[in-house]
Order: structure tokens, then C-alpha cells, then sequence
């Protein structure tokens, strides 16, 4: 069976579904007001490795994975977000609708998946559309007397209701000050508690994107969402949580005690994090000027699944350092071994290699231990007492853990790079009219894309396209 990390116990534990045979997953998605930069990809890497793990022992996996396009304050790191709304910061840089940014981002979001071969989950809630479900799930906290209506007309959590608090994060409440994580004073002055944190809030004077409620026009908080997504989509028991680790506190810690508390009990079985990354040595941020993205990778003559063979290089759970180097090298490593897989599928069929098979899921089932399944490879490539055709099999039934399309000619470019000239800034201007329901130009763009070889179709997860 599958075994990770379990971010609350510290230790390497065994992924137990609750329904026999499948495998519920929740995993926190992306705030869309920008693009994903190749740190977050990595995260999101994590959930698609575990699935294609859980499958190939014959799980059924059940994966939901929000996306944020309301409510995420600029400061995320305490344990009541302040600041202004990411989604309106962006709007207005770009002086465009909220929605248009995050709709336009959203479909960005969905097209570096594909690339990067994550599969797509089986839903995707918008915190946008899930309004209902949250006021639902404030109401029934206050019922319970888990939250209150605030001197300010925002609805807080009572921290101190909630006795597990601190388990995930190791936080103390008495340790905390809301607004400004472990130090300083409270922001808020509608608090009863210095540690509570917003479930509604209050909308100021022209704020956009906000909702009716029973305390008033206002805007969820940015952990409620994922507490009543989840609920809504998984029930009140499910197998696995995933995320980044700088999700570990505030927001998941917050999100575990409203759920807890919404239903009496332990709701998340699993919780497992990714690490940081580093991009040649230094965090990735705007104002070090190192942010990189996979259309950069792409833009640098490499194919991007050679991101997702360098990612595959380090253990999820241990800060890795990613260069451009490393992406080179991880560039020839894939075209020497799609060239290898091409020529052992012209030598005869032979049964897979069964022990390099076995220890390749071992490594995999083993907390995602993929540098030690990259190096069970490289022996039985060089294994000359493996048949070349039981070196095919062996590479492409791996491959379906890998997901580094090895069984392709070497060159061959990944869909995302085969569009014609034109056909990319044509897709992103139909998502934006389609976000602003501009149905008109929509139709127009889809009939300039179609003269150029592009059909497209829309999906729940966004546009899809493929060449005719």
C-alpha cells in the first residue's frame, strides 16, 4: 500500500481509503490572479503522483482541487489574513474585471497541467460558486457555538472552542497574535479572542465581489472555503489532504478545526505537504526577478515534461533546488531515453522485467521515493541480461507512474508547443471573453482558431483544444 508523510504525526504512515477500493483526495489548488510558477507546479505534481500510484494498484481515486478566485488576502501568513483581496490587486493592475482575471488565470492554470501531464481532477470547485455552502457552514458553526458575529459585522471562529487546535502546525493559541502571525498586535477590533480568525467578512465601500448573507453584504475568508468545498464534494470523511507546506499554517490549521468542529470529528485522515523550491538558490519572487514559468522553460528550446523528470529528481517532503542545468540535463535524460524505448520496441515482445517492475512501484508506494525509482531505470537500461523487448514493456508500464511520455520519438513536441503562430494569443483572448461572457467575439476568435487548424471545445476545467 501506499505510504506519505502525515504532516500530524511526523511520520511515514500508511494511506488508508475509508471505502474499500477508493481513494478520496482533496488538494488545494491555485488563487488565479497570476500564473503558477514552476514551485507551485511542483505541488501540484505531488497529488498527481499519488494518484497515479493509488491506480496503478487498482484504486479508484476521487480527486477534488479548488480554485481560490475570491478571498485570499495578501497577507496569508497569519492567522487571520489581512490586506487587500489578491484577485482585486491584479483586477485593477491590469484594469479588468476580477472575474476576467481569474477566469483568464484559471484556464492558464489548467493548460500548465496538461503540459506537465497532471491529470485533471474530477472536480473543480470555484470559491466563487460555493457562496452557499460556506454561509451554510458559518451558520452551523455559530449554531454550535464555534463562531460568533463580531463587533465589526464580521463573523469570526472561536479559536479557543476548538481543543485540537495546533495539532497540524505545532502552534500554540496563546503563542499567536491574529493579523500578525506569532508576534505583535491584533488588527481586528471586532475579536473576542486575539487568535480568532474571519469566516465572513464585512465589505467595506466599494469593494467588488461580494455576497448577501445573513450579517450582511461581505466576502468569505480565504480557509472557510476549502473547510465547505471539501465537506460539499468528499463528505465529512476522506482519505487525503495535500498541499504546499507554507499551507501548514495558517491555513490548513484553520481549516481543520472549522471542519472538526462542522461535523464533530477528525474529517482529514492523511495530511501530506510539499516542500519548498528553490530556483538556483534563491525563493522564487518577483523582486528577486527569478520567477519561472513553463512557457519559459518551453521558450528555452526544452520540452517542459523535462521539468517534470527534474521534479521527479527529489523527494516531495525535502526542499529541492532547480536550475536551469538541472532542466538541461533532465532534457537529455528524456530524449536518450525515448530514443532507447524507440528502438527496444522494433526488437522482439518479451514479458516485462518483473523485479525492476516491483521495485519500481516499491519506490513509488514508499513516501514517493522517485530518485530511487529514476536510478531503477537507469540499472535496467543498462542491464544487458534484459531482453530489449522486456526493456520496452518494462519502460512503458513505468511510464505510466513517470508520465514522461518516454514512449514517443525523440523530438516529437508536446502538445503544448504545436500550435501555429498566432494560435496561443487567439486561445487566450477567447478565455477572456468567454470569462466576461463576450459570447460574440468568443464565436469570432473560435472561427479565426479553426482557420488555423485549432479546434476548441469548452469543458467545466476551462477551454480544450486539439489540431485538425
Amino acid at each position: 500500500m501506499l505510504r506519505l508523510t502525515d504532516t500530524m504525526t511526523k511520520s511515514v504512515r500508511e494511506v488508508v481509503p475509508g471505502t474499500p477500493g477508493l481513494l478520496t483526495v482533496y488538494a488545494c489548488g491555485p488563487t488565479v490572479y497570476r500564473y503558477a510558477h514552476v514551485g507551485n507546479l511542483r505541488t501540484f505534481l505531488l497529488t498527481d503522483l499519488i494518484r497515479r500510484t493509488a491506480e496503478r494498484r487498482g484504486l479508484r481515486v476521487k480527486l477534488v482541487q479548488n480554485i481560490t478566485d475570491v478571498g485570499h488576502l495578501q497577507d496569508d501568513s497569519a492567522i487571520d489574513s489581512s490586506g487587500e483581496d489578491k484577485l482585486l490587486a491584479q483586477a485593477r493592475l491590469e484594469d479588468k474585471s476580477p472575474f476576467v482575471i481569474a477566469r483568464f488565470y484559471e484556464d492558464a492554470f489548467h493548460r500548465d497541467l496538461a503540459t506537465l501531464n497532471v491529470r485533471p481532477a474530477d472536480a473543480y470547485p470555484r470559491a466563487s460558486e460555493w457562496i452557499d455552502a460556506m454561509v451554510a457552514l458559518i451558520s452551523r458553526l455559530i449554531d454550535a457555538g464555534n463562531a460568533y458575529v463580531g463587533d465589526d459585522g464580521s463573523v469570526y471562529f472561536a479559536a479557543e472552542s476548538y481543543d485540537g487546535y495546533g495539532r497540524l502546525s505545532g502552534n500554540r493559541l496563546e503563542d499567536l497574535r491574529a493579523g500578525h502571525g506569532a508576534t505583535g498586535e491584533s488588527a481586528a477590533t471586532g475579536k473576542r479572542f486575539h487568535a480568532d480568525w474571519a469566516l465572513w467578512k464585512k465589505a467595506g465601500e466599494n469593494r467588488e465581489m461580494t455576497w448577501d448573507s445573513p450579517w450582511g453584504f461581505g466576502f468569505p475568508g480565504w480557509h472557510v472555503e476549502c473547510s465547505a468545498m471539501s465537506l460539499d464534494l468528499l463528505g465529512d470523511r476522506f482519505d487525503l489532504h495535500t498541499g504546499g507546506i507554507d499551507l501548514r499554517f495558517p491555513h490548513h490549521e484553520d481549516e481543520r478545526a472549522q471542519s472538526n468542529c462542522a461535523v464533530g470529528h477528525e474529517v482529514v485522515g492523511h495530511w501530506t505537504h510539499g516542500e519548498h523550491l528553490l530556483f538556483e538558490g534563491r525563493k522564487m519572487a518577483k523582486s528577486t526577478g527569478n520567477v519561472v514559468l513553463v512557457s519559459d522553460v518551453v521558450e528555452r528550446g526544452h520540452d517542459p515534461l523535462a521539468l517534470r523528470l527534474a521534479f521527479l529528481s527529489s523527494r516531495y517532503r525535502q526542499q529541492a533546488n532547480l536550475s536551469w542545468d538541472a532542466i538541461a540535463g533532465a532534457a537529455r535524460t528524456l530524449d536518450r531515453w525515448r530514443a532507447a524505448v524507440a528502438a527496444w520496441a522494433e526488437s522482439p515482445s518479451a514479458p516485462l522485467a518483473q523485479a525492476y517492475a516491483d521495485e519500481l512501484l516499491g519506490a513509488f508506494e514508499d513516501d514517493l521515493d522517485t530518485p530511487r525509482a529514476l536510478q531503477v531505470l537507469r540499472r535496467l537500461e543498462k542491464d544487458a541480461a534484459v531482453p530489449d523487448g522486456a526493456k520496452f514493456e518494462t519502460f512503458a508500464w513505468g511510464d505510466a507512474l513517470l508520465g514522461l511520455d518516454l514512449v514517443r520519438q525523440v523530438g516529437q513536441p508536446v502538445v503544448a508547443t504545436e500550435l501555429p503562430p498566432g494560435a496561443q494569443e487567439l486561445l487566450d483572448e477567447r478565455a477572456t471573453a468567454r470569462a466576461g461572457k463576450d459570447f460574440a467575439a468568443s464565436d469570432r476568435l473560435r472561427d479565426e482558431l479553426a482557420g488555423l487548424g485549432v479546434a476548441v471545445k469548452d469543458t467545466p476545467g476551462g477551454q480544450e483544444w486539439s489540431l485538425t
